[in-house]
């Protein structure tokens, strides 16, 4: 009986909180069928919001993939003073609002910011542009891969690492070739959560963009523009296309585990 309640409770709670709002947002969009919603993906500015999605996405995934695995390695591998410090300023983005992360960046490269004028002197335009939304998801997404590799990695242990070393391979060689290979999964997942928040930031992007439309909008930004705008059915395509990429990013962690199942159902 117990069992059956909190069956009951749990999917209660799943439907309400996880299920209903996509289904709103969904039915929202197709309220008028479906050729007027994807009609509204054609706006020029709805397909510049789309590319610059992709765009931050894509950089940020790089460059805090190669600063995860980096960083991991560090904090797995070796003992350090100041490594405590350095695991909670790796976690400090997950604890601090976006949008004041987003202000900060003002702070350092808006016109009245410390360096904003002399790069603005320069040609270099970080506030209000792409550079600032690009440095903006990169802050905000820092921790997703570092946190899923150190545990793994931890548990892996230095025991064949130091083995590759003692038989001549180097950095790079025992990385790629030993500890990688081992902590995929964990990479993989990582990285399909990094690609998700990016793709779904909205507090620090909103600040430091300038809601361009065409320029420096977002996906999620170019949705406020059209819900603000009174285009319900465009905000609301937007929207679907924005959360079915999201989760599809965040269904594909569900695939190593179901080749895992499937190898061992063969065997």
């Amino acid at each position: 009986m117990k069992t059956y309640i909190l069956w009951v409770v749990s999917w209660t709670v799943i439907a309400i909180v996880l299920l209903m709002p996509p289904a709103v947002v969904v039915s929202e969009a197709l309220k008028n069928g479906i050729g007027p919603a994807l009609q509204t993906l054609k706006d020029p500015d709805g397909i510049a919001a789309i590319w610059l999605t992709l765009e931050v996405s894509v950089v940020s995934v790089a460059v805090n993939t190669l600063f995860g695995v980096l960083a991991a390695w560090l904090l797995t591998k070796y003992r350090f003073p100041g490594r405590s410090a350095l695991l909670v300023l790796v976690e400090l983005p997950l604890s601090i609002s976006p949008v004041v992360s987003g202000l900060v960046w003002l702070l350092l490269f808006g016109a009245q910011g410390w360096w904003g004028q002399a790069l603005e002197q320069a040609g270099i335009h970080v506030a209000f542009a792409v550079p600032g939304i690009m440095l903006a998801t990169l802050f905000v997404t820092l921790p997703y891969v570092v946190r899923t590799l150190v545990p793994l990695m931890e548990q892996q242990g230095r025991d064949a690492e130091e083995a590759a070393m003692l038989a001549g391979a180097g950095f790079w060689q025992i990385l790629w070739r030993v500890t990688l290979p081992g902590a995929r999964v964990a990479l993989f997942s990582g990285i399909l959560l990094t690609t998700a928040r990016a793709m779904g930031e909205f507090g620090a992007v909103s600040v430091v963009s300038g809601h361009i439309p065409g320029l420096t909008e977002t996906m999620p930004l170019h949705i406020e523009s059209l819900y603000n705008g009174y285009q319900t059915v465009a905000a609301f395509t937007m929207a679907t296309l924005l959360a079915a990429m999201a989760m599809s990013a965040v269904l594909l962690r569900s695939v190593p585990e179901w080749i895992t199942r499937w190898r061992e159902k063969q065997a």
